[in-house]
């Protein structure tokens, strides 16, 4: 068996410290993506507003009957009348169940309804009418209407509404189009 030359047997060194830098350099630079979640918690929010939106419009259309997105400023819930008496149930049992949830959804946990993340907020533009009448639903064919419109008379007066997401500087916007109540960001 021919013998180890004295090159082939492990690394220098110079090579371990420059690996344990490189791991220390990455370490410090993901860290900061898992402390600091005030972008990931506002992005989440919006992405699961996003999806209730959705969701309300498909329950109008699959349950040939309006859908109320309720805009109260400390939630976002959905209902199938104006005054939450009748609440639409969340897909998949529940709702995020953080104690700021539930005191915002009335303590219910089945409802379809969530709360901003701790220091997030969102608006409306345009804020008429929703300061008055905080929600806005979807008819049986899917199409949006302002809360003051009677979904008998087919005429809509929604306007194209931006709801947006802010928290630590980081902003989502979502958008629900006039006509075919279309919802993206």
């Amino acid at each position: 068996m021919p013998p180890i030359s004295l090159r082939a047997r492990g690394f220098t060194l110079i090579e371990l410290i420059a690996i344990l830098v490189l791991i220390g350099i990455l370490g410090a630079v993901a860290s900061n993506r898992f402390i600091g979640r005030e972008s990931f918690d506002a992005r989440a929010y919006a992405d699961q507003t996003l999806s209730m939106l959705r969701f309300a419009q498909k329950v109008a259309i699959a349950q040939n009957r309006p859908v109320f997105v309720r805009l109260d400023g400390a939630s976002i819930a959905l209902c199938f009348d104006a005054t939450c008496a009748t609440r639409v149930l969340a897909p998949g049992g529940g709702n995020s169940a953080t104690s700021m949830t539930l005191a915002a959804c009335a303590g219910d946990k089945s409802w379809f309804c969530e709360a901003p993340p701790k220091g997030a907020r969102y608006s409306l533009s345009p804020p008429a009418p929703y300061a008055t009448r905080p929600w806005f639903y979807f008819n049986a064919l899917g199409k949006p209407y302002a809360a003051a419109d009677a979904a008998v008379s087919g005429n809509s007066t929604f306007e194209k509404l931006a709801l947006e997401i802010q928290r630590s500087g980081e902003r989502q916007t979502l958008i629900v189009e006039m006509e075919t109540g279309h919802v993206h960001q």
